[in-house]
């Protein structure tokens, strides 16, 4: 009977995805982000292939860079500035 009244009283209010969010941003980034750079130090820094490093890194910063704006919510206003860039 309690576990009814949780669900109706979890089903009353306003339900998010803020703290979801808010955890992945602040653990599961940066864990990766560790990671690439390791997988980068590893595949390519022994080895010294200094310009295979860079490359792959490039597509990092790319990555990074469509992770930013997905994240922030500034990816519409760089949509209205290319179609701007287009439509004059």
């Amino acid at each position: 009977m309690t576990s009814l009244t949780a669900l109706e009283t979890l089903a009353a209010g306003d339900i998010s995805t803020n703290n979801v969010r808010t955890w992945l941003l602040d653990n599961v980034i940066p864990l990766v982000l560790l990671a690439v750079a390791l997988l980068l130090l590893w595949l390519g820094g022994g080895k010294g292939d200094n310009a295979g490093v860079m490359r792959r890194l490039a597509g990092v910063v790319i990555a990074l860079a469509i992770i930013g704006l997905a994240v922030s919510g500034a990816g519409v206003n760089v949509g209205q500035w290319i179609a701007g860039l287009f439509t004059g």
